[in-house]
């Protein structure tokens, strides 16, 4: 028996090659992503998140909670885990630093969280 040849469909040739020129940075913006954090990856010396110590404004019970460094908010709402009433999280990070700054202290500390400041929201 002998095989028949068929010419291949040329159609999806530009597609294909548009699909493989793609980086992971352009699919996100493609879809509409955030960025992936990769364990070992990121500015040096800037933690992803952070694990702080607070008291809750209600119950005046010690709690330890994630603060995640990589969201632009500088203020956030969480629940408190004994009493379940809603704290506010005002956090204050280190400025980035200033164009023109000494180049080994500004990867030192940029980004960084100094204090973390719970309320009350009545």
């Amino acid at each position: 028996m002998r095989t028949v040849k068929r010419p291949k469909a040329r159609e999806l040739d530009p597609l294909k090659r548009r699909i493989a020129d793609l980086d992971p940075s352009s699919i996100d913006a493609l879809y509409g992503l955030e960025p992936v954090y990769e364990p070992g990856e990121g500015l040096p010396g800037l933690l992803l998140e952070e694990f702080v110590a607070v008291q809750c404004p209600y119950c005046g019970e010690r709690l330890e909670t994630r603060v995640d460094l990589t969201a632009d908010e500088s203020s956030y709402i969480e629940d408190c885990q004994v009493c379940c009433r809603p704290i506010q999280f005002d956090l204050e990070r280190a400025s980035h630093p200033a164009r023109g700054s000494h180049p080994a202290r500004a990867e030192e500390g940029s980004g960084s969280l100094l204090s973390v400041k719970v309320q009350r929201i009545d």
